[in-house]
This record gives structure tokens, C-alpha cells and sequence, in this order.
């Protein structure tokens, strides 16, 4: 996993670090100059522009173009102390002179200015030192920013690179080794080497109960919420899907094994034989009617195993006297809940703050749950106190049944024996890979879970 620091702990690692600021400097901007030059693709004939500002990063950008210029790039160092006035290339290096090829923004990086004249770069690619300037390093808010082909992050991502408008004004992004220590980072980036660590292939010897898993979801006009959880489960590794929904049934998907449920007192049925299954998945299209909250309350705090609640499970947590969020603290078994934005502010009364990692934290606080915070990026935060963020999603995945289907793909992977965060961050990561294997329009839920089993047997076998 790649760290994500705050810029108080990159301002801890620089001071605990024993090295002289100056060098520190010097190995950012030999870092910065690297990346300059595979922009450039050649130092001759190359001209780059590099904004400065007061702090470090406009150091940083200075010893940049010291490297560049002693590699024969011509270099005009452009100093913007308090953000400057609105200017464009021709003002910075001369209405008659040759072509900018490069801008290497340096101005704030993580010292972030309310508002500021962003000067106008016209066409011409910029090159961000550790963020781009005016970008919030916390949430990613952007309101005053020049956006970047490319940033360098120093040591370490920042949160503002992968939340908000990051990924979209950030560019390509890298980080680069300058040989500090951050200790335990706010958080961690997946990558798919530690997805293909977490899931293991299925024994050879593996009968269909080796990862039985238990989900109640659907109800009259809802049953494409049962089908597409419990099908992604099946694309999972769960051998064996018993499947209840509210007052219908399913036929969907035929491998599962259909049991129906009345539309009072359930919770009794769907106890009475858990002890088969290794985990339970229960909400999705359950709907917010009649006893079914009570009954989903009842089922989620008597049950002995661990849990994904989803989608109406997340509200029936809230909207009824028999339990509330914060009696999930009682559970001995995992407990993992899945909001997007609106389930969160059922269960919390409010809608995400723009600092996610620390909504998302919030909420495990009251609970003692692991909770995936859905979004473009989502944030898988855990009683442990690690934070994991999943980058793999996009506009593919806002489209209706996308939640169910990630609902079943963890449920199978808790089901499978992973422990709960690494499950949840496993299962987003795998959701949102499966979306981006489709077209970039057009796509329905149940295409991405067509794609999940690919996605996963790639993992298993290495490619």
C-alpha cells in the first residue's frame, strides 16, 4: 500500500528526519527535475517556466531548475511570494521569447491559500511539486488551483490527491522516495498487489460450504437488489448462496438456493440455521417498511457471525427502538457497514464533512464497525485505527444496483475467512477494477458483476 500522510506529519518527518533542510530540498528538487525531463523527453532547444512561492515547496522548485539548468535546459524562475497577480507566459518570460515547453508549479504545494491569481499557463503542461497550489491537502477542495499533467508527491500521497477535485486537477501522479520516515501514515492507498495477497485462491479440496454465505435482501418491486448481491457472492467464491428476500422470491440467480420469508416476524427463520454459513449480507432492497426495520435489527444484533449491512439494513440501524449505530459496539463478530453519502447521514444525522477520511473515522468511532465510505474514492476506515482508500472506482459505478453487487462481493470475501478490512478494501477494489474493464458509458450493474469473476481470477493466478 502506498502511505498517505497529512502535511503536520510530512512537517513531522522532515523534523525528525536529522537531515538539514537544505539537503532535504535538494533530493525533492533532483526528484521534481527527473520528472521534468521525462515530460520534456530531451534537454534540447527545452524551456520550462518554474513558479516559486515563499515556503519550501518553493525551495524545492528552485533546486529543480538548478538541476534542469545545469542539464542545459533554459529556465526562467518566476517568483509569485503572495500568490501574484493574474499573469500569463508571456509576462513571465518575455512577449518575444521562444515557446514554454513547461510549468513546474512550486507555489504552495500543502500550504494552502484561500484565494490567490492563478496565473494563466494557457496549453502549455505543469508539472505539481508535491500538490498542485490551491489545492486543499485534506479534502481535495478546489477552488483557486492550476491544474497538472503530472504531480510529484514527495514521500508520500496527500489526501487532496485522491479525494474532492484531486483526481482530476493532480494529473498522473507519483510519488518519489526522498528518504524520510512517516511513521504510521493517516492512511493507505490499495494497490493491487495487496488485494492478490489478501485473496487466496480456493483449496483444491474446497466443497460448496467452504464459504456458505447467508443473504437477505429484496422485496416486492426490489428483487434486483437480492439477485445482484447474491450473484456477485456466487462470482466470489461463495459455494453456496442462500438467498431470502421480503414477501417475494427470487429466481435470480438460479444458483442460489431460494428460501422465502414472510413479511412479519422473519428474523426467527433466518437465525434458526446461520450456524451453516460463515457470514451474512443483509439490506439491500429489504425496504423501510411495516416490521421489516425491527426484524433486520433483531437478525444484525443476534446473529453470531460476521455481517455486511447495506442499503436498507443501514437505515433499519437507525429508524427503530430495537438498536441504533451505537449499539453495534456490543457485536463480538465483524460488522461492516456500507453508506454512500445519503445512508451516511441517516445513520449520523449529517452529510459527510469534505474531510471523508475523517467522516468515515467518525463513524467507526460511534460503532466500532469497519465502514466503506462509497465514493469515487472510498474509504475503507477500521476499529484498528487504519484507514485504507480505494481509488478504482468512477462514473461507471454511479448507476442503480452497483452498492448490492459490492455488498456481495464482500460478504463472499468475509465468507472466505479474510478478516473484515482487509475484506471490505478487497472487495472495493475488486468492484471498482471490474467497472473500469467496461466501456466508459453504458454500463448497468449487472455488467459489473459479469466482470467480477474475471477480475478476481486474475488476482488468484498471478496476472
Amino acid at each position: 500500500m502506498i502511505p498517505v500522510i497529512t502535511p503536520a506529519q510530512a512537517r513531522a518527518a522532515d523534523a525528525a528526519s536529522g537531515l538539514p533542510l537544505a539537503e532535504l530540498v535538494e533530493r525533492a528538487g533532483a526528484a521534481v527535475a527527473r520528472a521534468a525531463l521525462e515530460m520534456l523527453g530531451g534537454t534540447y532547444g527545452r524551456r520550462v517556466v518554474v513558479l516559486v512561492g515563499p515556503g519550501t515547496n518553493g525551495a524545492d522548485g528552485r533546486a529543480a531548475a538548478r538541476v534542469l539548468a545545469a542539464r542545459g535546459v533554459w529556465v526562467r524562475v518566476v517568483d509569485l511570494p503572495g500568490g501574484g497577480d493574474r499573469i500569463g507566459i508571456p509576462d513571465m518570460v518575455g512577449s518575444s521569447s521562444g515557446p514554454v515547453h513547461l510549468v513546474i508549479d512550486a507555489v504552495f504545494g500543502t500550504g494552502t491559500r484561500d484565494t490567490w491569481q492563478v496565473p494563466d499557463v494557457g496549453d502549455v503542461p505543469v508539472l505539481a511539486v508535491d500538490l498542485p497550489s490551491g489545492l486543499d491537502p485534506l479534502t481535495g477542495e478546489a477552488a483557486s488551483v492550476i491544474p497538472a499533467a503530472r504531480t510529484v508527491a514527495l514521500q508520500a500521497l496527500k489526501p487532496g490527491l485522491l479525494l474532492g477535485d484531486g483526481p482530476d486537477v493532480a494529473g498522473v501522479v507519483t510519488v518519489a522516495d526522498i528518504g524520510l520516515d512517516i511513521g504510521s501514515p493517516h492512511a493507505e492507498l490499495v494497490e493491487r498487489d495487496d488485494v492478490a495477497s489478501w485473496i487466496t485462491p480456493r483449496p483444491r479440496t474446497a466443497d460448496k460450504w467452504s464459504a456458505a454465505l447467508r443473504v437477505v435482501a429484496g422485496s416486492p418491486g426490489m428483487l434486483g437488489a437480492a439477485s445482484l448481491a447474491a450473484g456477485s457472492a456466487l462470482r466470489s467464491g461463495s459455494g453456496m448462496v442462500r438467498l431470502s428476500s421480503v414477501g417475494a422470491v427470487a429466481h435470480e440467480p438460479q444458483e442460489a438456493v431460494h428460501q422465502p420469508l414472510g413479511t412479519e416476524s422473519w428474523s426467527e427463520v433466518v437465525l434458526e440455521d446461520l450456524h451453516r454459513f460463515a457470514a451474512l449480507v443483509i439490506g439491500p432492497g429489504l425496504g423501510r417498511t411495516g416490521t421489516t426495520p425491527a426484524e433486520v435489527a433483531s437478525t444484525v444484533f443476534r446473529c453470531g457471525l460476521p455481517v455486511v449491512v447495506d442499503g436498507d439494513g443501514l437505515f433499519a440501524l437507525t429508524w427503530n427502538p430495537h438498536g441504533a449505530p451505537t449499539s453495534l459496539r456490543q457485536r463480538e463478530p465483524a460488522t461492516v457497514l456500507t453508506p454512500h453519502d445519503g445512508e451516511y447521514r441517516t445513520l449520523t444525522g449529517e452529510a459527510p464533512p469534505a474531510d471523508r477520511i475523517a467522516a468515515a473515522n467518525r463513524l467507526v468511532a460511534d460503532t466500532g464497525a469497519v465502514v466503506v465510505l462509497k465514493g469515487p474514492t472510498t474509504i475503507v476506515a477500521s476499529p484498528d485505527g487504519r484507514t485504507r482508500l480505494v481509488d478504482t472506482g468512477d462514473q461507471r459505478l454511479a448507476t442503480a444496483g452497483t452498492g448490492d453487487v459490492l455488498a456481495g462481493i464482500i460478504g463472499a470475501f468475509l465468507a472466505r475467512g479474510i478478516p473484515a478490512a482487509r475484506a471490505a478494501a478487497a472487495a472495493a477494489w475488486v468492484h471498482g477494477t471490474a467497472a473500469q474493464s467496461l466501456p466508459a458509458a453504458g454500463v448497468t450493474a449487472g455488467d459489473v458483476l459479469a466482470a467480477v469473476g474475471t477480475v478476481i481470477a486474475d488476482l488468484e493466478t498471478g496476472r
